[in-house]
């Protein structure tokens, strides 16, 4: 494993945030990391913020900055997205998460939460599975793969409709990540996640697990999500009215408050 810091970058989400990135290379694999500049008192706990098939830290930012100051927080891009190389086979699910839980072990967080998007949620779900001792908690936000969308084509299709009810904004950010990702690369995440069983994955979980969703999202429905949450060894379901797929991004204060008043420390 070798760590190298690699610069600073600076974004605009109702305040003004900087973010440290570096790249860390964990059983030949290049994650990114970023993470603000202040400092934290040992101990506290640690969102780990990870992205979905074919996205980047990038539509996390707005979370990233709503979420408490207290808590220590690192926006995450997985090996193969955001411009990282590709990995030199293509990686199952599980592949994934155990890189994600050695990572999280070779930064010596202590206390974890993990907050994933979409296919992110099923990374998360793998990281906990792999090394469950530092997670205190699973956020699943648009958890996949909803029962009723268990083809390309329905995945496509629902992608389709989400389309037409994001923000612009919203739009902008995911098609540059999905153009940087490529076509190919992508649909061979898309299959690994339409294989992935989440379903039978949450029950197998003991830690508490908080499922977030859009009260408009067509990805991720209100009876699929619920029943994720029912399924949960402790779940709580939160649904955000009027919001899509992407509701971290274009709500995120809604989203750190529903996090907040789940988070286990705060139970």
């Amino acid at each position: 494993m070798s760590s190298v810091w690699c610069g600073r970058a600076r974004r605009t989400y109702g305040e003004r945030m900087t973010l440290l990135s570096r790249r860390i290379v964990v059983a030949g694999h290049a994650f990114r990391l970023h993470e603000s500049t202040e400092t934290h008192a040992p101990g506290v706990v640690t969102y780990v913020l990870v992205h979905g098939i074919g996205m980047s830290h990038r539509y996390f930012a707005p979370l990233h900055a709503a979420l408490p100051r207290s808590a220590r927080v690192i926006s995450i891009d997985l090996p193969g997205f955001a411009g990282l190389p590709q990995p030199e086979r293509d990686l199952e699910v599980e592949d994934m998460g155990r890189l994600l839980a050695e990572l999280v072990a070779v930064l010596g967080l202590g206390r974890v939460v993990y907050v994933g998007h979409s296919m992110g949620a099923q990374w998360v779900l793998e990281a906990a599975r792999a090394r469950p001792e530092p997670v205190e908690g699973i956020v699943l936000i648009g958890a996949v793969v909803d029962e009723r969308h268990r083809t390309l084509g329905a995945q496509a299709r629902a992608l389709v409709v989400d389309t037409l009810g994001e923000t612009p904004a919203a739009n902008a950010v995911v098609l540059v990540d999905y153009l940087r990702c490529g076509i190919r690369r992508y649909l061979k995440q898309a299959r690994r996640m339409i294989e992935y069983s989440t379903a039978s994955t949450v029950p197998a979980l003991q830690m508490p697990v908080l499922v977030i969703r859009g009260g408009d999202d067509p990805v991720a429905g209100s009876e699929w999500s619920h029943a994720l949450g029912a399924a949960a060894h402790d779940g709580v379901v939160v649904e955000i009215p009027g919001q899509q797929h992407n509701v971290h991004f274009s709500a995120p204060q809604a989203v750190a408050e529903a996090i907040e008043g789940w988070a286990p420390s705060a139970r």
